[in-house]
């Protein structure tokens, strides 16, 4: 069984009968009706009261669940949250009575650095349980325990997982240098993998999320590196003359497609995990640039000026068959293809500055995600049912994340500004 973290899960109750006979909600977009999800107040189930972790965890599952769609968040009821977590130690009636569709209790034992936390999802309207899990870790680790169970919540109501547990990396200023860093996805528990105090530009996390690639000038050359998304040793893994940049991991997690111009000008390339070189796939005058592999590895979708200006083209992963997507716009790049295969993001040049848009594979339903800001380098969470992104609609460059229809944009950056060029990882 593949261990997601340092703290340990135990599961409590697995619901494959009540999910059986559940049908599973689409995450809909703002504006649509919602179900209402109440989130009573977590409580000591032994060793006193301990307001940190109460605050902690209901902050997290309400900002994941806000998110998520398919919710309009509640926070708790007048006396009835204090009662207990478990069926029978509680009345149901209270939650009802505010229109509650969905509950969660929870609760939490704090013994020294360690605590556990115990999260239950209930059906309030026929009184049963749908989910339950209990995590113990470091108290560092209570974000994660939460973000895990928003996870969960999302499987049980729409039958996936949601992409809370997952990681951002991203381009950081805050150094006063273009360095790599990762945080949570909403923003919390920022990490600094690189330190070379140069210039470091497109990072991408691998498919098991345990690896980042991205380009540094540490060397003086726009070379690709690699490292653990952990923190640890840097590996230069493509350094031929002139540019080594815009790398992208195929889905199966053995390859990199990659732009390098040592040939002379910008081309698509395929290498190994190693850096050996596999393949050419593109092959003329133009600049060719950001490949964006589609999930089953089929195809890439890149950016290229063979037209006159930059477009969003898609080619078999063999380089074949190529042919051009975007044919609105006169300038469009930074193309991302849906882990779910059916839509490919990118950003179009507006008079106003860079906008968001999705489009169909096959061109159709192209549509603008945001109006704000300059905003770029979109990618899609795990699960395709998210997006982050980079936008200077504050002022500064800072990372947002949305919900796939562009509804429910909001600022997760803390670092008051200079982040840019997000990607986010599947769940660890």
């Amino acid at each position: 069984m593949k261990k997601i973290a340092s703290f340990l899960i135990v599961i409590l109750l697995i619901p494959v009968l009540l999910r059986a006979e559940q049908n599973y909600l689409e995450v809909i977009a703002q504006g649509s009706k919602q179900l209402p999800l109440a989130i009573a107040p977590a409580i000591s189930l032994g060793g006193g009261q301990d307001g940190e972790i109460a605050g902690t965890v209901g902050e997290v599952l309400k900002f994941d669940l806000t998110l998520a769609g398919p919710f309009s968040v509640i926070s708790g009821t007048s006396g009835a949250g204090q009662s207990g977590i478990r069926p029978g130690e509680f009345d149901m009636a209270p939650w009802r009575a505010i229109g509650a569709a969905y509950l969660i209790k929870s609760g939490y034992i704090a013994s020294g650095g360690t605590i556990t936390v115990e999260f239950r999802l209930y059906d309030v309207a026929r009184g049963k349980a749908l989910a339950a899990k209990r995590y113990t870790g470091s108290r560092k680790e209570m974000r994660r325990m939460a973000h895990s169970f928003s996870d969960e919540t999302m499987l049980a109501v729409t039958g996936e997982k949601g992409p809370f547990t997952g990681r951002i990396a991203f381009v950081s200023r805050a150094s006063g240098n273009k360095e790599i860093s990762v945080m949570d996805y909403d923003g919390h528990n920022v990490q600094r993998l690189t330190r070379n105090r140069s210039i470091n530009l497109n990072p991408d996390i691998s498919p098991d999320a345990g690896q980042i690639i991205f380009t540094s000038y540490k060397r003086g050359n726009p070379d690709l590196y690699r490292t653990p998304i952990s923190g640890g040793s840097v590996a230069r893994i493509s350094s031929r003359i002139g540019m080594n940049f815009t790398g992208a991991w195929s889905p199966d997690g053995n390859k990199i497609a990659l732009s390098m111009s040592k040939d002379g000008n910008p081309e698509i390339y395929k290498i190994g995990t190693d850096g050996k070189l596999l393949a050419r796939l593109t092959k003329n005058d133009a600049i060719d640039i950001s490949p964006s592999w589609s999930p089953d590895g089929s195809k890439i979708a890149f950016v290229s000026d063979r037209l006159g200006s930059p477009q969003i083209f898609i080619m078999n992963a063999d380089g074949s068959g190529v042919h051009r997507l975007t044919r609105s716009g006169t300038y469009n790049v930074n193309p991302s293809w849906s882990p779910k295969g059916d839509r490919i993001l990118y950003s179009r040049l507006h008079p106003g500055g860079f906008q968001i848009h999705s489009i169909s594979p096959d061109g159709s339903d192209d549509t603008q995600l945001t109006t704000q800001g300059r905003n770029e380098n979109p990618r899609w969470s795990p699960d395709g049912r998210f997006i982050t992104f980079g936008s200077n609609r504050g002022g500064k460059e800072a990372i947002y994340v949305m919900r796939a229809d562009g509804s429910s944009q909001i600022k997760v950056s803390r670092s008051g500004g200079g982040d840019s060029q997000p990607v986010w990882s599947s769940r660890r």
